[in-house]
């Protein structure tokens, strides 16, 4: 039975989608190193992301944009998000784990694992996939907006995105339901509360 793993990256960004992605790797190929992507340096996610995206029997990577993260909600956009990485699949899975303690509604078995991405190869190599593309993602978004610095947080809530989010106000990339997000509006535009 073919076993698909499942992470996602950028639930708690201020800004950019949330990117999910599904790998079934290739057991007589396997792929050293693989890790919760958080453990890894930028450029060891990057060396292993071509080897999956090379080795892996199969792989997809999938997001729900901001507008789907405002309307649903992130835990809702997140299952979305896997939802659709796992049916952009080549290979439909008999089985797919799930990195974390919720599955998304799936027409095979699906097992959440708690700390799946770095106990389950399959759910690592998703985590790294899903990783590398949000964190690709926001490199190009800074391009749009350097003021904001997003090559460098990737959109998380730090003191410096923070500062900017205040002096500036959201761009169209930030996620509207966040509080700080909001809070950004309140304060530029006081009747919009």
């Amino acid at each position: 039975m073919l076993t698909a793993g499942v992470d996602e990256a950028g639930r708690g960004p201020l800004a950019g989608p949330v990117v999910a992605a599904a790998v079934i790797l290739d057991p007589a190929r396997p792929i050293d190193g693989l890790a919760d992507s958080k453990r890894l340096s930028a450029a060891q996610r990057e060396r292993l992301a071509a080897r999956i995206r090379a080795e892996a029997l199969c792989w997809a990577v999938a997001e729900a944009s901001v507008a789907e993260i405002d309307r649903l909600n992130i835990l809702h956009a997140t299952m979305l998000a896997m939802q659709r990485a796992v049916a952009g699949l080549d290979r439909a899975p008999g089985r797919v784990l799930v990195d974390g303690n919720r599955c998304p509604a799936l027409d095979c078995d699906c097992r959440a694992i708690v700390r799946g991405d770095a106990l389950e190869p399959a759910i690592s190599a998703a985590s790294i996939l899903a990783k590398v593309a949000r964190d690709a993602a926001m490199v190009a978004l800074h391009a749009a907006h350097p003021e904001f610095g997003f090559d460098r947080h990737k959109g998380y809530p730090t003191a410096a995105h923070r500062a900017a989010l205040a002096r500036l106000g959201p761009t169209p990339h930030h996620r509207r339901s966040f509080r700080p997000v909001a809070e950004a509006l309140r304060q530029r535009d006081p009747s919009s509360s």
